[in-house]
């Protein structure tokens, strides 16, 4: 699969113009985790940026720190003029010794709609109740609605037992929850030289592929639910292959969560 740089404006339209099958919810609740210097906050910037036509920076990131950027919960809102219903929030991120990083209990927690927006994340007491932070009774608009790992292309096999063991534990929650879950595969242009030098031929490229295998065999996701992502970090204006990258994975996440919506929150059972 080649990616030709037509595409984005069609994809654009497609998550512009998208509405919500349940009038009860006004957002599509996407959470972003993974580990630190992942870019988790970088994609939620991207993402802002192509819907603003526009670099918008509106989330401070740093992909080579080794200490989380984001230390509250910070919910993002995509939507403007009544369309782009989603929101992405963004959490400190994940760090493999016991007592650093966001908590697998706080991610838990945030999953089912229980983390207020400016909660400090304390790597080391989890947010129970009672707490001003804590919600609760979560409604539909509370709950996250997909779950994103986001995970390094060229730091996967660096990853200790540990570390991965965080990320199951938050698989299995969000698992019993029948929350969709993919991975947004990121720092494709370090893992290969050929996408680094022509975006296009992404999915032609057996070590990207090679990644994407590597990804599911280590986190239990199918490999139709891997996307590589580019996001901005040099460049100075918007660049439509990697607005047309970003785009293709949004198009296809989109629907799943919006299938959790009809199937989780109109009356249908779901485990907890």
């Amino acid at each position: 699969m080649e990616i030709s740089p037509v595409e984005p404006r069609s994809n654009d339209q497609q998550t512009e113009n998208f509405q919500i099958s349940n009038e009860g919810v006004r957002e599509l609740n996407f959470l972003l985790y993974g580990p630190v210097g992942a870019g988790k906050s970088s994609i939620i910037n991207t993402i802002k940026s192509i819907f603003e036509e526009r670099q918008y920076i509106e989330c401070l990131a740093a992909a080579e720190s080794t200490t989380s950027q984001t230390i509250h919960f910070q919910k993002f809102s995509m939507a403007k003029d009544g369309s782009f219903p989603f929101a992405f929030s963004d959490i400190m991120g994940l760090e493999k010794e016991l007592l650093k990083g966001v908590s697998s209990e706080d991610i838990i927690s945030a999953l089912k709609g229980h983390v207020k927006e400016g909660y400090t994340f304390n790597p080391v007491i989890p947010l129970t109740d009672p707490n001003e932070y804590y919600r609760t009774n979560p409604g539909p608009n509370d709950k996250i609605h997909c779950l994103i790992n986001v995970m390094p292309a060229d730091k996967l096999a660096m990853m200790a037992d540990d570390f991965i063991q965080k990320m199951k534990q938050v698989r299995v929650a969000a698992s019993r929850m029948n929350i969709p879950q993919v991975v947004f595969l990121t720092r494709i242009d370090r893992t290969c030289q050929m996408t680094k030098e022509d975006l296009r031929k992404v999915y032609k490229s057996k070590k990207i592929r090679d990644k994407m295998r590597q990804c599911s065999n280590t986190l239990g996701v199918p490999v139709n639910c891997i996307f590589p992502v580019w996001n901005y970090h040099e460049e100075t204006g918007v660049n439509a292959e990697i607005n047309c990258l970003m785009l293709n994975a949004l198009t296809q996440i989109i629907p799943w969560a919006n299938d959790y919506i009809v199937k989780s929150l109109n009356n249908q059972p779901r485990l907890e």
